[in-house]
C-alpha cells in the first residue's frame, strides 16, 4: 500500500509537468446518516490567454462512514443486463437486485482524480473533479443479506480496487464533486459542493444466486459538502 501511495504522488507532478497552479482541498460532506472527510492535492494547468479554464490531476484520500446503510447489487450486468458504454441510460432490472444492510460501514480510499475548473470572475469559480483509479481499505464488518422476504447474516469487506468506468460498470469506492469556489484571497478559497460518492463491499461468499452468483454490493451517496481550498 505504501508503495502505491508513493507511485501516485510521483506520477501526479510528472503528468502535469506544465502545470501552473498547485492546489489542496479539505472537504467535509454529510448526507442521510452518512458522511465523508476528504483531502486532495494536485496540479492544474490553466489554459487560454485569459486562463479561465483549467485541467488538473492529483491524488485524493477519502474516509467514508455511515450508519445502517443498504448496499445493493453492484455489477452492471446484473443491475441493467448490460455492460456497454450506454449502460448509464439503461433501466434497472428490479428482480436482479438484492441488498446487504451494513450497520456501520467505514471505507477509506486513495485515488488519482481528474479536475476541471472554470473561472467566471477573479473571485468565483465552478469545477468538477472525479476519482479515476486507486485502492480502498477498511475493517471487515457483519451485514445482513436481503432477498426479500428472506434474510441471511453475512460477513463483508471493502472492495480493494477502485476504477472509474461508466455508471454501474465502476468498481470499488470513488468520489466526485461539482463545486463552487469563492476566492477570499489569492491563496485561499471557500468551497460548496454536491458530492456523489460510491462505496463497495464484498461478501465473504456469493450470497446472491439469481440471476447468477454475486458477492459485490454498492452504496451510492449524494451529499452536501463544504471545504477549504489552498493554492500555491
Amino acid at each position: 500500500m505504501r508503495s502505491l501511495i508513493v507511485i501516485f504522488l510521483l506520477i501526479t507532478p510528472l503528468v502535469c509537468g506544465l502545470a501552473q497552479v498547485k492546489e489542496a482541498h479539505l472537504t467535509l460532506a454529510a448526507g442521510n446518516a452518512q458522511g465523508t472527510f476528504s483531502l486532495l492535492g494536485g496540479y492544474n494547468r490553466e489554459l487560454g490567454t485569459n486562463k479561465k479554464f483549467a485541467v488538473g490531476l492529483g491524488a485524493r484520500f477519502t474516509s467514508y462512514f455511515g450508519s445502517d446503510q443498504y448496499y445493493r447489487t453492484a455489477p452492471a450486468k446484473l443491475t441493467t443486463g448490460s455492460t456497454g458504454p450506454l449502460v448509464i441510460f439503461k433501466e434497472d432490472i428490479p428482480e436482479n437486485i438484492d441488498s446487504v444492510l451494513i450497520a456501520a460501514p467505514q471505507v477509506n480510499s486513495f485515488n488519482v482524480f481528474i479536475n476541471l475548473r472554470y473561472a467566471f470572475t477573479n473571485k468565483v469559480e465552478v469545477g468538477f473533479n472525479i476519482d479515476a483509479i486507486g485502492f480502498s481499505f477498511g475493517s471487515g464488518t457483519s451485514g445482513v443479506y436481503y432477498n426479500f422476504p428472506a434474510t441471511t447474516p453475512t460477513n463483508t469487506n471493502p472492495a480493494t480496487f477502485n476504477l472509474l468506468l461508466i455508471s454501474d460498470n465502476d468498481k470499488g469506492s470513488l468520489n466526485s464533486e461539482f463545486y463552487l469556489a469563492y476566492l477570499i484571497s489569492a491563496k485561499w478559497a471557500l468551497k460548496a459542493a454536491a458530492q456523489f460518492h460510491f462505496t463497495e463491499y464484498r461478501t465473504d461468499t456469493d450470497v446472491q444466486q439469481f440471476p447468477e452468483p454475486n458477492d459485490r454490493f454498492r452504496n451510492k451517496s449524494l451529499m452536501a459538502a463544504i471545504g477549504l481550498v489552498r493554492r500555491w
